[in-house]
């Protein structure tokens, strides 16, 4: 009797053995981006001059409803946006309208399979073609440990009773000490569950040996076209991504802070200023359609960043020229006044006058962290996912930082930052209200830590 109870705790103990050891086997999952099923997608995108956030919301089912709606952060009045979902994998397509608003009503497109599909948007005559995956949570992949515990213990229970009553009794035990491991591996796994590693969820890419050092950062090339904008005149700024090893588009940006790339504009004098969000015209390839309102320098940098690389800046400068003089006429044209189509979006986002900031230490430091504290007009709504942001230049343009608010409450926009060098610095803080987003400018004089006594 006594090695028959022996046997029967082996058993129970080897099968806890086992299940530990699964779950060990599994406890490092492969790590990927943007690769959460049942997540909200968020995307900003700077299109028919002004600022929308696209939101593709996470599908819980496959085929079913792919839910998608265009939030405006600048007045818009009814501002139609097509939209068009594209299977990678069949080429199949279905498509609506949603209409950019502060509170955006979601369109439903019915998608019928996971895995990668485009979006094409299109509104005032531009377009953008945005990637994506449709994801969805796979079941537990140790659920079949539970209910297989219980199922075998169960039948081995059974088993054991039926033995027992026809006085075998080393069978019996033996089947006893069967169940006692099954409802222990159950046990187990039912307790342990919500820490073990699940697999990728439906419509993941397929798992890829990382590169040594992960993938190198992009070549970038800013251009304009024309390749000589005027002043007051439209023109497109094109970023091309090219990975140098391979010489081929680099398609493969991650979302981060919301968007593809964010790209800061500045005239060389700081008075000129606009942080915008490219669209993704093709593989490899953001534009944005912009004005500048002077002839002079403007300094262009695109922050973004690549699948398995790190955050990367990207900075190019172009020469924006003086229109020609415009020829006499003895007996000029009437005046006329072209009213704006329906649903044209108010100006792109304005600079507001000077801020000043409350600096702690007053005079700051280079190399070491000063707070900036800005007073806003309300409550911020999140921005890029956050509620404020500080974008730092050196005068001369040669750095660039941009960090996010700190979490204040109220209507306060609180900030760390440290600058790398003495000397003057040109900042602008944003923030999103109800309607509009406010920039903030103002500047920064940072001593040398050696020139305090």
């Amino acid at each position: 009797m006594i090695r028959v109870l022996r046997l029967a705790a082996l058993l129970a103990l080897a099968g806890a053995a086992s299940a530990a050891l699964l779950v060990l086997a599994g406890a490092a999952p492969a790590a990927a981006h943007n690769l959460t099923a049942g997540t909200d997608l968020r995307i900003a995108q700077t299109i028919a001059g002004t600022e929308l956030t696209v939101v593709i919301k996470g599908t819980a089912r496959v085929p079913g409803p792919l839910q998608i709606g265009v939030m405006a952060f600048q007045p818009v009045t009814d501002l139609p946006v097509n939209l068009e979902v594209r299977s990678v994998t069949d080429g199949r397509t279905v498509s609506g309208v949603a209409r950019a608003a502060r509170d955006p009503q979601f369109v439903r497109l019915q998608v019928e399979q996971t895995g990668p599909h485009e979006l094409r948007l299109s509104a005032g005559g531009e377009v953008a073609v945005v990637p994506f995956r449709v994801l969805v949570e796979r079941g537990s992949g140790w659920d079949f440990l539970i209910y297989g515990g219980f199922f075998v213990a169960g039948l081995l229970m059974v088993g054991g009773l039926l033995t027992g009553a026809l006085s075998r009794r080393t069978p019996a035990m033996l089947l006893a000490g069967g169940a006692a491991a099954g409802l222990t591996i159950a046990a187990m796994v039912v307790v342990l569950e919500p820490q073990l590693p699940t697999g990728p969820p439906d419509g993941a890419p397929p798992a890829a040996d990382p590169q040594a050092g992960g993938r190198p950062f992009v070549q970038g090339l800013l251009e304009t076209v024309p390749e000589r904008p005027l002043a007051g005149e439209e023109f497109t700024l094109r970023v091309a991504l090219v990975d140098g090893s391979t010489g081929r588009p680099v398609d493969d940006l991650t979302v981060h802070h919301e968007a593809l790339a964010h790209l800061v504009v500045t005239s060389q004098d700081g008075r000129y200023f606009r942080h915008l969000h490219p669209l993704r015209t093709a593989p490899g390839r953001l534009e944005v359609r912009m004005r500048a309102d002077r002839p002079g320098r403007y300094l262009a940098h695109a922050e973004l960043e690549r699948e398995d690389s790190g955050g990367q800046l990207i900075a190019e400068g172009f020469t924006v020229a003086r229109p020609a003089a415009p020829e006499t006429s003895a007996s000029p044209p009437p005046e006329t006044r072209v009213l704006p189509e329906p649903g044209t979006p108010a100006p792109a986002e304005s600079v507001d006058p000077p801020a000043t900031p409350f600096l702690r230490p007053a005079a700051p430091l280079a190399g070491r962290p000063t707070t900036i504290e800005l007073g806003t007009a309300g409550t911020p709504r999140p921005w890029l996912g956050m509620t404020g942001h500080l974008i730092v230049r050196s005068q001369d343009g040669a750095f660039l930082g941009h960090v996010h608010e700190m979490g204040s409450s109220g209507p306060r926009l609180r900030f760390t930052f440290s600058f790398p060098k003495a000397g003057r610095y040109l900042a602008w803080a944003q923030y999103a209200t109800d309607d509009r987003i406010v920039t903030m400018p103002f500047t920064v004089d940072v001593t040398a830590p050696e020139t305090v006594r």
